[in-house]
């Protein structure tokens, strides 16, 4: 009887064993289906150091090497609003070891504007997932005699043509947001494109030009500090980093309402699974209090969601400033 026992138990853990065993390759196959990751990703940004895009890139990288388990350095291409660096991008392999932080006007408006764009984004690029939302805000030097949006149209008027205004470049969502005022106000102004935002608004600070749309969350330091003056923000409402500055639609420029986003990007024909992966690590990345707070401080907002998001999104802006940018051509 006893021995009758003992081989029931013996038979047990042997089962129990097997089971075990049964499930150990399932594990390591589970895992061997996990898509790997190079040892080092170029996060790419095609806009020159300093500015907006880069600003938010560099802090990004490091959270989104936490969350995938390696390392993920900034690379600045600037030239041709983005253009250039996307085009690098694109014409990567598509093992994940080089991304794109693109930001929607290389998206949606390069396309439109450009005759020799060397890569389309609809097409050889692949959506990975949304980032941030922002606004823009107008800002003039502080020395120009003007205190509002009713008083900068009226000296523009009195000077047409003679009122220069910067930009990050040819087809850049703050020229638009400069072409979109000169259609809607009737005042000709003067455009000067550079080779991204920063580069621009030092120019402005420095009197060279004496106004351009830029980024609240480069701006905002220096409105704070005096050495810019705000006038309006571009968003239909007000934007909670600077309550106290007017929209461009309550300073009488009715329906004006221009806004941009910044999204992550890989090759064409990236791997459906590493995009998941990829996609998921930005996710948690966009979902921790330090790195969504710091985004908020900078005048960012938080815009996660699926690849899917970010595609459509891409998509209907490009629809949208197919018929805004009509007229404005880029090399």
């Amino acid at each position: 009887m006893e021995s009758l026992d003992l081989n029931r138990r013996r038979a047990v853990a042997a089962l129990a064993g097997s089971a075990l065993l049964s499930m150990l390759p399932t594990r390591v196959f589970a895992q061997q289906q996990q898509p790997a990751l190079p040892s080092l990703i170029k996060l790419v940004v095609g806009y020159s150091a300093g500015g907006p895009v880069d600003g938010a890139a560099r802090l990004l990288a490091p959270a989104l090497s936490q969350e995938l388990g390696t390392q993920v350095i900034v690379d600045n291409r600037p030239g041709a609003g983005g253009s250039l660096g996307g085009n690098a991008v694109a014409k990567a392999p598509p093992d994940g070891a080089m991304l794109f932080l693109g930001a929607s006007p290389t998206i949606t408006i390069n396309p439109n504007v450009q005759r020799n764009m060397p890569f389309d984004p609809m097409k050889d690029l692949t959506p990975i997932a949304p980032l941030v939302d922002y606004t823009n805000v107008l800002v003039v030097n502080k020395d120009l005699p003007v205190r509002n949006v009713a008083e900068l149209l009226a000296y523009a008027k009195a000077k047409p043509g003679k009122l220069f205004y910067g930009s990050a470049g040819v087809g850049a969502s703050n020229h638009l947001s400069g072409a979109l005022l000169e259609k809607m106000t009737g005042v000709q102004l003067t455009h000067v494109p550079y080779k991204g935002s920063a580069p621009a608004l030092a120019d402005v600070m420095a009197g060279t030009v004496p106004m351009m749309f830029d980024i609240i969350a480069t701006s905002r330091p220096f409105i704070q500090s005096g050495r810019l003056r705000a006038l309006a923000v571009t968003s239909r409402q007000r934007n909670r980093m600077l309550p106290d500055v007017p929209t461009m639609i309550e300073s009488g420029v009715a329906d004006y309402d221009v806004g941009g986003w910044f999204g992550l990007y890989g090759p064409a024909r990236m791997d459906p699974a590493l995009v998941a992966r990829i996609n998921a690590a930005a996710h948690k990345m966009l979902a921790r209090e330090d790195i969504a707070s710091r985004l908020r401080e900078q005048g960012y907002d938080v815009w996660s969601g699926g690849a899917e998001l970010l595609a459509t999104k891409g998509q209907s802006d490009r629809k949208l400033w197919a018929t805004a940018s009509k007229g404005i051509e880029a090399e």
